[in-house]
């Protein structure tokens, strides 16, 4: 059944709405041909403070000395690795993150793709989530939660300079 005929039986009543919709959602997020990893990467490091480091060669954001979101591994050390570790950091491809998530953890990890942070991470308030290459991913929740965990993180000097340059640019 395509999605135009899928589109016909819930206009007409006889199909569920709530999958469809669920599927449209997620399908609209990802944008087709580009990386939304990059998106994810350019999104934290446009925080006040943030910067990007390369502890244990895995991509993160921090702000000071402290991580607010991990980003994962590229695709080249992905390749090379070897099957445990595969299960561990991913396949190539693949799009994950961990960020801390004190307010809306909870929410997040109703979400299949979510699961507490390894490493006892997650007991600390960390979810990680996971997308297979390919795979449709709700960029703008993950953005909304880059923003938390940076939130959590930051000193209130950055948190405050964030606002300010919110508010002059809703004027």
């Amino acid at each position: 059944m395509t999605n135009r005929d899928e589109k016909a039986a819930v206009l007409r009543g006889t199909r569920d709405l709530r999958p469809f919709q669920r599927r449209c959602s997620l399908m609209r997020t990802k944008k087709k041909g580009t990386s939304y990893a990059a998106d994810l990467r350019d999104y934290a490091l446009s925080f006040p403070g943030a910067h990007e480091d390369f502890p244990w060669g895995e991509r993160v954001a921090k702000v000071g000395k402290k991580v607010f979101v991990f980003l994962g591994h590229d695709d080249d050390a992905k390749k090379h690795a070897s099957p445990a570790k595969k299960e561990h950091i991913g396949k190539p491809g693949g799009v994950g993150m961990s960020v801390k998530l004190p307010q809306s953890g909870k929410n997040a990890l109703r979400r299949a793709f979510a699961r507490p942070t390894e490493y006892g991470l997650g007991a600390k308030g960390w979810v990680s989530m996971t997308f297979a290459a390919g795979e449709a991913a709700p960029v703008e929740d993950l953005k909304a939660w880059i923003e938390e965990s940076y939130r959590a993180v930051a000193p209130k000097t950055f948190i405050k300079q964030l606002d300010e340059a919110r508010t002059a640019k809703k004027r």
